[in-house]
C-alpha cells in the first residue's frame, strides 16, 4: 500500500471516526430528548389527574358499546372524578352502565350523548336527573378519534338555583296578588288604629310625629289647645305651655332611650278638664332591629279610676261594717262572761259583808273562795282577749321546743284520757325558738283539748316538731317572711272541719261546741299569741278525716336554748332590815294593795302617782332598793321611761314592771335588761311577795 493509499485510508478512517462520533452524539441527544419527552408526558398526566380530581365540577368519560337495544345503545362510565358523586348524587359510577344505573331515563341520556358521538358536535344543556332529583347543567364533547366511542361530560348541580328561579317565578306570578293583599291588610290595620278608642302616637328620635291617629290628635288638641300633625315637632308645638312641655318631653325621652313601660298620669290645663291616662310606651324598630323611634297606646282611664276609688270606698265601708259586727260579737261575748263573773264576785262580797255584820263567820270562807274563783276566771278571760288582740305582755326566752313538748307529754296524756292514743314525734337537731314558754304550753294544751273533743269515740293524737325552711312562694302562702321556722303540729283523727268552720275558727267567741261547753276564745288566743310572737297558725282539715293544727315559729339564732327559769321562792316571814321599795302606780287601789303587802313583809314603802313624781324621788338622796312601777302611767312618762331615767343615776337599781296591758315595744319585746322583770296584772298576793323577795335577794348578792 503506497503512501497515497495510506493517506486515503487514514482520511477515510478519520471520516468514519468523525461520523461515528456524530452518530454517538446524535444517539445521546435522542436518548436525552426521549427522556425529556417521557418526563414531560408524566408531568402532563399528573397535571391532568390532579386537575381531574380537584375540579369543582363533576367530570366523567363514558364509552358506548352495543347493547341489547341495538348498536351503541348503552354506555359505561370508564372514568369519573370525586365531584361526580357530589353533583349527581350517585357514588361509585366507574364500571356502571347507564341502563343499570337509571333504567327509567337511560334512553334519553343515550340519545343525547349518542348524538355527540355520531356528529362530533359538542353540546351544552340543562336536564334533571330524576333518579336523584338533581338539576344539572352539562357540557359534552367527543373524545377523538371517533373510533374510541368515548364522550367526555362536564357538569354541575344547579338544583338550588333552579329552586330559587322557581320561587322567584312564583313570587313574580303572585306579586300583584300579594301587593293587593298587603294594601288591604294595611288598610284594615289603618282602619283599626284610626277607629280604636286608644290614642296612638309614633315619634322619631327628634320628637317629630311619624304617625298619629285621629283620636290622639283630637285629645291632644282638647288637652293642650294645639292640633298636632305628622311631621310636627312636639317640643315646638308646646312652646307656649312650658310646664306641660317638660312633662311630655320627659316621659317621651324615656321611651326614645329604649325603655318600655306603662305609666298612669293626669294631664290637662288647670282651666280645662283634667283626665287620667294609662300610657303604654314601646320601642319602634327597623327591619334590621335598630331603634328608629317609639310609639304609645294611651287609654283614658279617668272613669275606671273613679270606679276603683268608689269600689275601694265601698270595700272599706264593708270592712268597717264587718269590724263593727266583730266588735259587737266580741263585746257581747265579753259582757256575757264578765256579767256572770261580776255576779259571782259582787254577790259573794255582799254576802260576805252581810255575814260579817251578823257575826256569822262560819260561812265566810265559802264566799271568799267563790269571789276568788270568779276573779281568777276573769283574769284568764282578759289574758285570752289580750292574746287574741296580740297585746298581751309576753316574756319570750330562747326555748327548746322538744324539751317543752316532752315535758308536757304526761300532762297531755292525763288530760285527753285513755281512750285516745298519744304519739309524740320530735325532730332531731331541732332549732331553738324565742317564745314565751308558759304561753306556748297553754296554747299546746288548748290544741290538745280541742283535738280530744273532736274525737268523742276515741282516736289518735299526734304531736310533731320539725325544722322548716320556707322559700318565697311557701312563705307567701303562709303570710310569713321567707326564712327558717320551727313547726309544732297537733294532728287528730276526729270529725274534721268544713271550709266555713276553718274560715271562722280564729274568731273570738266562735265555737261549734254546745252552749256552756266552750267560750270560743281558745283558738283565737292561740292565733293571737303565735302572731304576736312572729309566727303563724295554719289549719289543715277535711270533714270526717281529722284535723292538723300547725304552729310556725321563727328560728332563734343562738348557741342553744336557755333552761327554764327556776321556780320562785316562797314568801319569807320578813324582809331584810332597812329595805326600801318605791311603788309608782296611778291606780290608788293597786298602790294600797302593793303597799300593804310590802309593809306586812317589813319593807319601807314610798308611793308615787305618776312618772314625774317617781323620778323626783329617784333623783333624791332617798335609799331605793327596788322600783315597782306600772308600765302605763300618766304625766307624759311611762314606766319604762321612768326605769331608764332612774338607771342613769342608779345603774344597779332592780325594777319590777307590773302591767295589765302594755305594748311590747315599750318594755322591749320581752328582752329586758338584767335586773328587770315583769309581773302581769291581776296577780296573786303571794306571787307578788315572792317575786319582790327574790329580786331583793338577787340585788343584795355580790356582783
Amino acid at each position: 500500500m503506497d503512501s497515497t493509499d495510506f493517506e486515503d485510508l487514514h482520511r477515510r478512517l478519520k471520516t468514519l471516526e468523525e461520523e461515528n462520533l456524530h452518530l454517538k452524539a446524535l444517539r445521546v441527544a435522542d436518548l436525552t430528548e426521549r427522556k425529556r419527552a417521557e418526563t414531560a408526558l408524566a408531568e402532563s398526566v399528573e397535571r391532568y389527574r390532579t386537575l381531574f380530581n380537584s375540579i369543582d365540577e363533576g367530570f366523567c368519560i363514558i364509552e358506548f358499546f352495543d347493547g341489547p337495544h341495538g348498536p351503541l345503545s348503552d354506555y359505561v362510565h370508564i372514568e369519573a372524578n370525586p365531584a361526580y358523586t357530589q353533583h349527581a348524587g350517585i357514588p361509585n359510577v366507574v364500571g356502571q352502565k347507564v341502563r343499570e344505573m337509571v333504567p327509567l331515563e337511560a334512553g334519553g341520556w343515550v340519545e343525547l350523548y349518542g348524538g355527540v358521538l355520531g356528529t362530533g358536535v359538542p353540546i351544552r344543556f340543562e336536564r334533571e336527573l330524576v333518579a336523584t332529583g338533581r338539576h344539572l347543567e352539562l357540557a359534552a364533547f367527543r373524545v377523538e378519534p371517533a373510533s374510541r366511542r368515548q364522550v367526555a361530560v362536564l357538569f354541575q348541580d344547579i338544583t338550588a338555583r333552579k329552586r330559587a328561579e322557581a320561587e322567584l317565578q312564583h313570587l313574580n306570578e303572585t306579586l300583584e296578588a300579594r301587593v293587593v293583599a298587603a294594601l288591604a291588610e294595611r288598610k284594615v290595620l289603618a282602619d283599626i288604629v284610626e277607629g280604636t278608642n286608644a290614642f296612638v302616637q309614633v315619634v322619631d328620635p327628634q320628637f317629630r310625629w311619624l304617625a298619629i291617629n285621629g283620636a290622639a290628635a283630637g285629645e291632644f288638641h282638647r288637652i293642650f289647645g294645639v292640633m298636632p300633625r305628622v311631621g310636627d315637632d312636639m317640643r315646638e308645638l308646646l312652646n307656649d305651655l312650658p310646664e306641660h312641655q317638660q312633662a311630655v318631653i320627659g316621659i317621651w325621652s324615656r321611651a326614645l332611650s329604649g325603655e318600655e313601660f306603662v305609666e298612669v298620669a293626669e294631664f290637662g290645663h288647670p282651666g280645662r278638664d283634667r283626665r287620667s291616662y294609662e300610657m303604654r310606651f314601646s320601642t319602634l324598630r327597623s327591619a334590621s332591629g335598630d331603634q328608629i323611634g317609639a310609639y304609645q297606646f294611651v287609654y283614658d282611664v279617668t272613669e275606671r279610676l273613679e270606679q276603683q276609688k268608689r269600689l275601694g270606698e265601698a270595700e272599706e265601708a264593708l270592712r268597717q261594717s264587718q269590724k263593727m259586727e266583730a266588735v259587737g260579737q266580741l263585746t257581747g261575748g265579753i259582757a256575757h262572761d264578765f256579767n256572770n263573773l261580776l255576779t259571782g264576785i259582787m254577790g259573794s262580797l255582799e254576802l260576805l259583808q252581810s255575814r260579817l255584820s251578823q257575826g256569822r263567820l262560819n260561812e265566810i270562807d265559802r264566799y271568799v273562795a267563790t269571789a276568788q274563783s270568779a276573779a281568777r276566771r276573769a283574769a284568764a278571760l282578759t289574758h285570752r282577749l289580750l292574746a287574741f288582740s296580740r297585746r298581751q305582755t309576753l316574756d319570750p326566752r330562747p326555748t327548746d321546743l322538744n324539751r317543752l313538748v316532752t315535758g308536757m307529754e304526761e300532762l297531755i296524756r292525763r288530760t285527753v284520757g285513755p281512750q285516745i292514743a298519744l304519739e309524740v314525734v320530735t325532730a332531731g337537731g331541732l332549732w331553738p325558738t324565742l317564745i314565751d314558754s308558759s304561753q306556748l304550753e297553754s296554747a299546746l294544751l288548748n290544741l290538745c283539748i280541742n283535738a280530744r273533743d273532736a274525737m268523742p269515740e276515741g282516736g289518735r293524737l299526734t304531736i310533731e316538731t320539725a325544722n322548716k325552711w320556707l322559700d318565697h312562694r311557701v312563705a307567701a302562702e303562709r303570710d310569713l317572711p321567707p326564712g327558717q321556722y320551727i313547726s309544732l303540729c297537733v294532728t287528730d283523727t276526729g270529725t274534721g272541719m268544713s271550709p266555713d268552720v276553718i274560715q271562722r275558727a280564729f274568731e273570738p267567741f266562735f265555737t261549734t261546741k254546745p252552749i256552756g261547753q266552750g267560750t270560743g276564745l281558745g283558738l283565737s288566743m292561740v292565733y293571737g299569741f303565735v302572731r304576736q310572737s312572729g309566727g303563724q297558725v295554719r289549719i289543715y282539715s277535711e270533714v270526717g278525716h281529722g284535723t292538723t293544727m300547725c304552729l310556725y315559729l321563727p328560728r332563734y339564732y343562738s348557741k342553744g336554748a336557755e333552761q327554764p327559769a327556776a321556780p320562785e321562792t316562797k314568801t319569807a316571814a320578813r324582809a331584810p332590815n332597812g329595805q326600801t321599795v318605791l311603788v309608782v302606780d296611778d291606780e290608788p287601789s293597786v298602790r294600797m294593795l302593793v303597799t300593804d303587802v310590802l309593809e306586812e313583809l317589813g319593807f319601807h314603802v314610798i308611793e308615787a302617782v305618776d312618772g314625774p313624781a317617781g323620778l323626783k324621788v329617784l333623783q333624791s338622796d332617798a335609799r331605793i332598793d327596788l322600783l315597782i312601777t306600772d308600765v302605763g302611767l300618766p304625766g307624759g312618762m311611762n314606766g319604762r321611761q321612768l326605769a331608764d331615767a332612774a338607771r342613769t343615776t342608779r345603774p344597779a337599781l332592780n325594777v319590777l314592771f307590773i302591767t295589765g296591758y302594755a305594748e311590747n315595744a315599750i318594755i322591749g319585746n320581752g328582752r329586758l335588761a338584767p335586773g328587770m322583770q315583769i309581773l302581769t296584772k291581776p296577780f296573786v298576793v303571794e306571787t307578788l311577795a315572792a317575786r319582790v323577795l327574790d329580786m331583793i335577794r338577787a340585788g343584795a348578792m355580790p356582783k
